[in-house]
Parts: C-alpha cells; structure tokens; sequence
C-alpha cells in the first residue's frame, strides 16, 4: 500500500501489541511491583493520544472514508491525507 514508506519518518504510538517494533507503547507493569509516578504518567498522556486517533479513525469510518478506500488505487494516500487534514485542524485550535 505504501503507508509503511509514506510513515518511515512519523513518529507512531501504539498499543502493547506492538512490542519489538520501533511504536512508542505503554509501560507495562512487572508482576508484583506498581510503576513510578512517572511511567503513569506517561501511559496516562499516552492513553489520551490514542484515544483521540481511535476516535478520529471511528469517525472517518462512519463518514465511510477508510471502508471506501479500499475501492480505489490510491485509497490508502487519501485516508492518510485525511487524517493529515484531522491532525491540522487539531493543533489549528
């Protein structure tokens, strides 16, 4: 699809899924021990960042931008420039 090539440069934050990757995950808790103040605040900030990308990418699915893509060659450019203009706007406030 060319998102990989497209994103090489972005900085990407995921989920615990996504371990052994270059993703910026949450801190995961050793079993017995709690995790510092600052690991949870970290994984609260992160939490909050995801949150909003979850939403948008929910959003652009109910506007059937993302299930529609799949129906052309360059759908994958356009969800990306989509979320691009989403991202703009948010930071624009």
């Amino acid at each position: 699809s060319g998102a990989a090539h497209a994103c090489r440069n972005a900085v990407v934050i995921a989920d615990g899924g996504y371990q052994g990757t270059s993703a910026i995950i949450p801190h995961r808790r050793v079993p017995g021990r709690d995790l510092p103040e600052w690991k949870q605040a970290h994984n609260a900030s992160h939490r909050k960042v995801r949150a909003r990308v979850e939403h948008t990418f929910a959003r652009m699915k109910t506007w059937k931008i993302l299930r529609d893509c799949r129906l052309r060659g360059n759908g994958v450019a356009v969800a990306m420039a989509g979320v691009a203009t989403l991202a703009n706007l948010a930071h624009a406030r």
